[in-house]
């Protein structure tokens, strides 16, 4: 078989060239030519002539299609496959749908292997036969992890290969309804030169897997391995092509993960799911809340609680700060979860704002749990653990925090506040604060929920008397 024909196309300005080289001529740039599959080009000619020959030549390359009025597409939408994993479902947006391609990205060893297998064998036991394509672990390692494992795995399929062209023959032969491969970056094809994991094979790779997803209506998932920056050769370079994107989240020194959604064409964005790491394999956490509260000590200052919006589920988080003084030299500013640019604009919010002065103060923040403070909700309870922390006084240990803080200390409201109340009423919070343009109309029985212009007015509240 002829092998296909390859250049080396800039991934900055789209030059093309017939060999790799370390920069290219067009923008400068370095060691950003990847290897691609080119298909035969049509003979070309001169001026006018060139562009009818080439017309020509699509033409006669390919075959008229019928076309639709959007009006007149009917039917509805498929049935997804459920793993019964609930918190993977409810990632997923309810389910699996059959034809989609979904992306698990995350650091090595964080867990994504073994998620997919005990999925593979909750899969294949509800009668959804199953092929897991490792490349990475040999059958026996793969067999010994399974053993490990609460699901019964022993009936899934199992292929040890690198090969794209095997790997796909062997789908296509055994026809499974999910394909998992583990990773893209150790499948390679032939019509490539390059090795296993550039960027070239990646993205041929992963393209070839989603044309075989929609032609056979197989649900593929790839796993993906990233390093802490995103390395070029991992998801990133497939977030454009799969359908749904999975990231799992946390920390080696935690029991604990979070996957969440980073793009879905099915459902919902940023939602999460927490799974707690088991000696039988990950456990699903149905209460997030729960599990981030767990341990919060009510004795000690510098500690406050939050809502946060992940996707459409609210989750409280506890945020505590310390402030201490400064040993020697500048003061530091260390953030764990909460952007460290954001830090230093709300201190210097507190200290024109409010009389708090962090000058000779080092100022630690940290969003307990392993979550990331992304959203502004949040501000509030970053403030009030600070002066907090300051003033060496609690805050009440019942009291949730709920808005953004300005640069005029103003206090905003936030979306979805309503929500946000209500889970913190379900587990136990009796006292809320929040904007003034975000209190309830409807008094809650259950919970006081307090209206504050700005940080000022909230400190007054909290500490004075």
């Amino acid at each position: 078989m002829a092998k296909a024909k390859t250049v080396y196309r800039c991934t900055e300005c789209g030059a093309d060239y017939s060999k790799w080289q370390g920069r290219c001529e067009g923008c400068g740039e370095w060691n950003s030519l990847v290897e691609e599959v080119v298909a035969a080009k049509p003979a070309s000619g001169g001026g006018s002539a060139r562009r009818a020959a080439g017309a020509r030549g699509l033409a006669e390359g390919g075959s008229v299609a019928p076309t639709l009025k959007l009006r007149d597409v009917k039917g509805s939408e498929t049935r997804r496959w459920t793993t019964a994993l609930d918190e993977f479902d409810f990632v997923l947006g309810g389910g699996i749908v059959p034809g989609s391609m979904i992306l698990i990205g995350g650091e090595p060893g964080i867990g994504k292997s073994t998620i997919l297998l005990q999925v593979a064998a909750r899969l294949q036991n509800a009668g959804h036969p199953t092929l897991y394509a490792s490349g990475e672990e040999s059958a026996l390692q793969v067999k010994l992890r399974a053993e490990r494992l609460s699901d019964v795995a022993s009936d899934v399929e199992l292929l040890a290969e690198t090969n794209l062209e095997t790997v796909l023959a062997t789908a296509a032969s055994r026809a499974p309804r999910v394909l998992i491969v583990d990773s893209i970056q150790t499948l390679f094809t032939t019509d490539l030169e390059g090795a296993p994991g550039n960027v070239g094979q990646v993205r041929e790779c992963a393209a070839r897997l989603m044309r075989f997803a929609k032609e056979t209506g197989t649900a593929v998932f790839v796993v993906g391995h990233v390093t802490k920056g995103g390395g070029i050769a991992g998801p990133k370079t497939l977030e454009h092509i799969v359908d749904t994107v999975l990231y799992f989240e946390g920390d080696a020194a935690l029991d604990h993960r979070i996957l969440r959604a980073t793009k879905n064409r099915f459902g919902s964005v940023d939602e999460i799911g927490v799974f707690r790491m088991t000696e039988q394999g990950l456990a699903a956490v149905p209460n997030p809340s729960e599990l981030f509260l767990g341990d919060r000590q009510q004795t000690a200052s510098g500690s406050a609680v939050t809502a946060l919006l992940e996707g459409t589920r609210p989750v409280l988080v506890e945020i505590q700060a310390l402030a201490a003084k400064a040993g020697f030299g500048t003061p530091q500013r260390v953030a764990t979860g909460y952007d460290g640019r954001k830090l230093a604009l709300l201190l210097a919010v507190l200290d024109k704002r409010a009389g708090l002065s962090f000058a000779q103060l080092d100022v630690f923040v940290n969003v307990v749990g392993g979550v990331r403070l992304q959203e502004p909700a949040g501000d509030l309870a970053v403030a009030a653990a600070l002066a907090s922390s300051v003033y060496d006084r609690l805050v009440p240990p019942d009291a949730v925090f709920i808005g953004e803080v300005g640069l005029g200390g103003e206090v905003r409201p936030v979306s979805q506040t309503d929500r946000r109340l209500a889970e913190a009423a379900n587990m136990g919070m009796r006292r809320a604060f929040v904007a003034e343009r975000a209190v309830p109309k409807r008094a809650s029985r259950d919970m006081d929920v307090v209206g504050v212009r700005d940080i000022g007015t909230l400190f007054r509240r909290l500490f004075d008397g």
